[in-house]
């Protein structure tokens, strides 16, 4: 049966990758949310089911420099702000879930900055 819209397709697609993917302690999960207006990146220990770390392009500390950039440079610099974090937590290894979204545009931006900012996936 086909999906009624596409972000129910959006979902269909993140439950089913989420059937091979979970993150562990030694290897937490980094998920990857993006809205419209926004990109969301968490660092997430599901065993425990708590986020480690997170960042958003809505953030305190980044919402001053996204102004005037295009959107796959906001999700740049999400990317190096959650490398950032999760290398002062002592995380470097994580596994990527890219929530559902094609592997394109923001979503790799993101993920290739946060390769670029020294975490391994």
């Amino acid at each position: 049966m086909a999906a009624k819209n596409r972000a129910a397709a959006r979902i269909r697609r993140h439950a089913r990758v989420r059937k091979h993917i979970s993150g562990t302690p030694e290897r937490p999960r980094l998920s990857v949310f993006r809205s419209l207006t926004g990109i969301y990146a968490q660092v997430i220990d599901d065993a425990a089911g708590k986020t480690l770390i997170s960042a958003s392009s809505i953030d305190k500390e980044l919402r001053g420099k996204m102004k005037g950039l295009k959107k796959v440079e906001q999700a740049r610099l999400v990317g190096e702000a959650v490398a950032e974090r999760a290398k002062e937590a002592g995380i470097t290894r994580v596994v990527f879930d890219r929530g559902g979204f094609r592997y394109t545009g923001r979503v790799k931006a993101l993920a290739d900055a946060a390769r670029e900012g020294g975490l391994q996936f």
